[in-house]
């Protein structure tokens, strides 16, 4: 992962020093976040995976948790905004070890409720005991003049002016690249709220479980110290604890997952086909790991329990009795899927190359693959990974995808495109491409199998997003083939 820093030329930022990688500090929850912040830099780790791993081997929890994950994640979604305050404070170009130091001590400095005599004392006996004392002395000086002015005295001094270059200026002050400002941009149809929508994607996430129906239910979620949510009637908020240490997730009879994934789910099960619910055969085609086909598999078995919404469809509550396949491309992920599913069928196949007959199915799910630029909420480093050079090849698989999903159901049959990413290229362009090249499918109105959610847009199509919905920023269009 590479940001401003690694284009410039420079010596050994820092000064000499001996390196100790493998020397830990006292100041455990710094320690691992700083671990995690180096993991993501040079080999490109996941942070999601690797600090939830740390945190178990070394035995951190509690409050030093909470802070490890802070400091980690924090610093990840901020890197554009501090490697540009940090640009302007040193004289020269940190070697990369140091940068992340310094990144973890401007977090602190700018954008959390350390003091600054703190946040300085610890990241320079941090950088002391884990790269030596010339870099401390180094890193001393350039976080005192960060911590010589507040964050919003900063922006204005390292981002463009937004007169001129307002996408610019919001990259720097909230922590995006440029790229994927101006794609959100795009998104919303223009800017008002644009801010509001980089707000939101630089805040930590709840934890958000599902109750599979006919396995669980949101009563007893709530038993375990969950929250109804706003929206779907299977989902609950976790505002704190451990999910895994609910009965119903370590049973999969429950499981972490986005609403905005729920609700995708829940409205292809309420768009009308003209067969019996029992006769029904439905299709998760791209299932790795299983989220969706965990929702699916419930509902074609045991039916949408849930009491019809105001203003829904005809047919909104499917009453049970389907049978699922459930097919991902890599066996591993097709692994996962059977270890989340009760009674779908679950193969490994390839949806560019079906292993089954065209026109067979009633329902379609397809969560393309995509750039899942609507959960950097959840993966505070992937916008920074991200390429958007890799998007047209997306694009064509997408596609193709699509296609396949089309030939794969009966005539009266539906399939729900989803992506989680807003951006125009993997979403509606999308769409509209397929569509213009068939004459035998027609897009649906997405919204009106949601009514319970408001603001998701002009149709025909659904799009969720953290700032409307508190979801990841997740896009639905369903589209039925033509009898």
């Amino acid at each position: 992962m590479k940001t401003r820093g690694d284009q410039e030329a420079g010596g050994r930022g820092g000064g000499s020093r001996t390196r100790r990688p493998g020397k830990p500090t006292r100041d455990q929850a710094r320690n691992a976040a700083f671990d995690v912040v180096r993991a993501v830099d040079e080999r490109d780790a996941y942070a999601n995976l690797l600090l939830p791993r740390l945190l178990r081997e070394r035995g951190i929890t509690g409050r030093d948790a909470a802070l490890a994950t802070e400091l980690a994640y924090g610093t990840l979604r901020g890197l554009g905004t501090y490697d540009a305050v940090i640009e302007m404070c040193s004289d020269r170009t940190p070697d990369p070890d140091v940068r992340d130091a310094l990144r973890l001590g401007a977090h602190q400095l700018l954008r959390m409720r350390v003091p600054p005599h703190a946040a300085v004392g610890t990241t320079v006996d941090l950088v002391r005991l884990r790269i030596g004392a010339g870099a401390a002395k180094f890193v001393n000086a350039v976080l005192r003049r960060i911590g010589s002015r507040t964050i919003e005295e900063w922006v204005p001094i390292v981002a463009p002016d937004p007169a001129d270059d307002p996408v610019g200026h919001l990259a720097i002050a909230h922590g995006h690249p440029r790229w994927i400002v101006s794609a959100f941009r795009d998104a919303l149809g223009g800017s008002d709220d644009l801010a509001d929508l980089l707000d939101a994607d630089n805040a930590r996430p709840l934890v958000t479980l599902v109750a599979r129906p006919g396995r669980s239910s949101v009563g007893e979620l709530e038993e375990a110290g969950a929250d109804p949510a706003r929206y779907s009637p299977y989902a609950a908020y976790l505002r704190e604890g451990d999910p895994g240490q609910i009965a119903a997730v370590a049973e999969t009879r429950a499981a972490v997952q986005d609403e905005a994934s729920q609700l995708v789910a829940l409205a292809l099960t309420r768009v009308p086909v003209d067969r019996p619910a029992d006769d029904e055969l439905w299709l998760d085609m791209c299932a790795g790991p299983g989220g969706k086909a965990g929702l699916l598999d419930a509902i074609a078995t045991y039916g949408d329990l849930a009491e019809p919404t105001a203003g829904a469809e005809p047919g909104a509550c499917f009453p049970g009795g389907a049978r699922l396949v459930a097919a991902d491309v890599q066996y591993h992920r097709a692994r996962l899927v059977w270890q989340t599913t009760r009674d779908a069928s679950v193969v490994t196949a390839d949806g560019i190359e079906p292993a089954w007959r065209p026109g067979v199915f009633d329902r379609v799910m397809l969560d393309a693959p995509c750039t899942g630029l609507g959960a950097l909420r959840r993966r505070p480093e992937a916008r920074w990974r991200r390429d958007p050079s890799g998007i047209a090849e997306l694009g064509k698989l997408q596609r193709r995808l699509l296609g396949t999903a089309l030939d794969a159901v009966r005539p009266g049959g539906v399939v729900a495109y989803v992506t989680c990413s807003p951006h125009l290229a993997e979403t509606r362009v999308v769409v509209d491409d397929v569509l213009r090249r068939r004459d035998d499918a027609e897009q649906l109105d997405a919204r009106a199998f949601l009514p319970e959610v408001d603001g998701l847009g002009d149709g025909p199509h659904a799009q969720f997003w953290p700032h409307r919905h508190g979801t990841d920023a997740m896009f639905l269009a369903l589209l039925r083939k033509r009898p």
